[in-house]
Parts: C-alpha cells; structure tokens; sequence
C-alpha cells in the first residue's frame, strides 16, 4: 500500500490506466463505433448517453472507410462536440488499417476486446441476438465507460519479429504432428527401430537410416535395405546424414540394420505404412528447415530491435530461439506497467474463486495471448532441465503438504515464473542471479548490466 494514499499499488496502476483512457475518450467527445467486416461495414456515431447521432452501413472495404470517418467528425462538430474518438473490435487485421486511417487523421482510437463485448450483449439482451448494427452501439458504449484498452502499435520490426515467430510455431507444431505419425506407423509395421535409440526422432544418424530403409523398400518389404550388408546401407545413410544436420554416422546404423530382421506385425500395411512414412518424413525434414531459418532470423531481429539475447540467455536451458518466440508474441516488454502484467497478458495469472470462507479451486486465467502462453510453456520445459532454481520450484509446488498441485499447474506456475525473470533482465537491466531469483536476496541487489 503507498504511504499516506491508503491505496495499493494495483490501486494506483489502475487508476492511471483509467486517467489514460479517459484522455482518449474524454467526455467532450463523441464515440463512433465501429463493427469491421469483409465487405461491409457498421458505424454509429454515440453521445455520452449513448443517444446514436448518426448511422452508416456501408457496403464497402476497411480500406475505404476514410470518408465515414471524415462524415461522422462533421457530424459531430455540428453537434457541438471537441472531437470523435473511434473505438472497435480488433478483427483480424482490419483494425491495423483503421488505425492507419485514424493516425492520419489523429483522430484516437480505442479497441473492445470481443469477449467484453460477448459479455455485455448477454447482460443487454438475454436472448443473445447479435447483429452487426446492434453491435457497433455496444461497442461504443463500452467504449465510453472505459471498458476497452490502447492497441499495440507495432512498428516494422516488431511486425517482422511477430510473423517470423508465427512461422516458427507452426513449423514446431508441424514437425510434431509429423513425428507422432513416424512413431504411429513405425509402431505398426517396425516397432524394433523405435528401440535403437533413446531419442530416435532427435537423431540425425536415425532419420537418415530411417530415409534409407524406406527407399530400398519400394516394393514393400522394410527388410529390403539389409539384404545388401550393412557397407551398403552405411554408404546410403551417410550420404542423406547432412540433410538431417548430422557429420559423421554413429553406432545406431547397425542397431538400425539389426532390427530390420525383427518381427512385422502387419505385413499387409507395410506398403501403406512406407508411403505414410516417406510422406512424413519429408514434412519433417522441410519443418526442420523452416524452422531454423526462421529462428535465425529471429534472433537476428532480437539485435536490431536492441535486445541483448546473449545476457538473457544467461538462465541456464533458455535458448536463444525460445526467448525470441516469447518477444516475438509479447511485444516490447517496455509497454507493459511491470511483470504481472506481463503474465496476465499470457493468460498465466491465477484466477482465484474465493467468497467469504468459500475456498473455491485457483486455475490459471487463459486469457490473453495464447500463442505467448504457448511459447513460455514450450520454453518452460528446457528451462526446468537446466535451471536449478526452476526445478526447485517445480519439486516444492508439487509435494508441499499445504494443497499439492497437480505437474501440469505447477509447469504453469514456473512458466509465470520465467515471464517475470525475463521481464526483468530486459527492462530493468539486471543480471541473472540465481539467488535472487530464488527469493534469497532483494531484487534490489540485482547488478545493472
């Protein structure tokens, strides 16, 4: 609590954020809302009392708006207001060309998030009737009582950094759906080679071996490739090893070799099997690619927009990849009023039921960005590996005496728990420090870098 105010921190940050929205949308101007389509638009131009002023349903493209917006500033001049605030939906992508429209015509605007306005259709008409006139009106008065938010405006380089990590993630999610197919078919046909390796589908020497036996069993018989000796075989998976990122083929080619003499369950799939098989590893192969690329250009971005990726990355299983997954989804971490923010942006923060001595269960919000939940979660995982300080955590979270959670909470806990380290590290300038992290010494301790 602030000294002498009787008002909370959050008190405070919130305050200010409402100042900051009323500056926007101050009472002296008119709201025009706007409800943004494909091929057709709805504006209502709205007073303080939600009394419409002016209506248009224009068939026409976000892109030729420009007049509307100039229309309803008449309007509104006419009827004695300073100015017009516009506030909308953030709809896909549209709302970025409304904000070009009004940033030449420095008129403000506002965004609704969907779900708010979901929210107070229900609470304005039970019936649950929505039409896209109906809701430019509602999107306007909530507007005017504050219940929107400042879009982020993104300048080339953060735009460039978001769509690279867009890439990157489904890159990541292909490759996965990919390997889930290998093992499904392998499983079938040849479970013996899943055994060869502890981390088959990590292994540049297995993929190879794997790309190998596939190609000799062109007329369905897996065994095919061990027939012509294991010189043979070795000389064929080394010479497709560098396409899978590998020097030099390990000992696995001949437990390879050796498990093709095993058991095939199912002779009959095995010709459906290889096809399905080639065909996944050819995704995997080209989700591989993308996806390093991808991540080198993002981290390239990372130093051109003035992050130092080499001392984030200090804590220990955060790579320079993941880091620049979470910047990408996040943003600038300067925007945001401090780590909590962050966290909630992610949709990580706890979400508590609680009334009177009513102790109701605490998950986490899921509200946000989910794509930045998404690779704070991913980047959890390595993190817990290497990270002693995270991996405590994780052990205390779940076997205290105290209500245990559950590993899939207790991950969530430590990926907040990530958030807000990152956040520090770039906006404050401070210095991975194990103790400090572990709450063992004050932040204030923390060595400017």
């Amino acid at each position: 609590m602030s000294k002498g105010s009787g008002l909370t921190r959050g008190d405070v940050r919130r305050n200010a954020r409402k100042a900051a929205l009323r500056g926007l949308v101050p009472l002296s101007n008119a709201v025009l809302g706007v409800d943004l389509g494909e091929k057709k638009q709805a504006l209502v131009l709205a007073d303080g009392d939600g009394v419409v002023l002016w209506r248009r349903s224009p068939q026409v493209r976000v892109h030729e708006l420009g007049r509307y917006l100039d229309a309803a500033a008449e309007r509104a001049a006419r009827g004695g207001f300073a100015g017009v605030t516009v506030a909308c939906e953030p709809t896909g992508s549209r709302w970025m060309t409304v904000q070009e429209l009004c940033r030449a015509r420095r008129v403000p605007l506002v965004c609704v998030q969907p779900l708010v306005s979901h929210v107070a259709r229900e609470q304005q008409d039970l019936t649950g009737d929505k039409t896209d006139e109906g809701d430019c009106v509602l999107i306007a008065r909530l507007a005017r009582e504050l219940h929107c938010y400042v879009p982020e405006d993104l300048d080339a380089g953060w735009a460039e950094l978001r769509a690279a990590g867009r890439d990157r993630a489904a890159q990541v999610t292909r490759s996965t759906a990919a390997k889930q197919l290998i093992r499904d078919q392998l499983g079938l046909v040849l479970p013996g080679m899943l055994e060869v390796h502890g981390e088959p589908l990590e292994s540049a020497t297995w993929l190879a071996c794997l790309e190998t036996v596939l190609e000799h069993a062109a007329g369905g018989d897996l065994g095919a490739a061990a027939a012509a000796g294991y010189e043979q075989f070795a000389a064929a998976a080394a010479a497709r090893l560098a396409a899978w990122g590998g020097r030099r083929l390990g000992p696995t080619a001949a437990r390879v070799l050796a498990a093709l003499g095993g058991p095939q369950p199912v002779p009959r799939m095995l010709r459906a099997a290889r096809r399905r098989l080639a065909g996944a590893l050819e995704d995997l192969k080209h989700a591989r690619d993308r996806r390093e690329r991808a991540e080198a250009e993002m981290i390239a971005m990372l130093g051109e927009l003035g992050i130092d990726a080499g001392r984030v990355c200090r804590i220990p299983g955060l790579s320079p990849a993941s880091l620049a997954a979470i910047i990408a989804e996040a943003g600038d971490l300067r925007r945001y009023a401090s780590s909590s923010s962050l966290v909630k942006h992610a949709g990580m923060s706890p979400a508590r039921n609680e009334s009177g001595s009513f102790q109701g269960k605490t998950a986490i919000s899921r509200r946000g960005r989910p794509a930045l939940r998404l690779a704070a979660w991913r980047a959890t995982w390595a993190v817990l590996r290497h990270c002693d300080v995270l991996a405590a955590k994780f052990t205390t979270l779940t076997s205290r005496d105290d209500g245990r959670l559950r590993d899939a909470q207790a991950r969530a806990a430590c990926a907040a728990s990530l958030l807000r380290w990152i956040y520090s590290l770039i906006v404050h300038r401070t210095s991975w420090d194990p103790a400090i992290a572990a709450g063992e010494l004050s932040h204030h301790h923390a060595i400017a870098a």
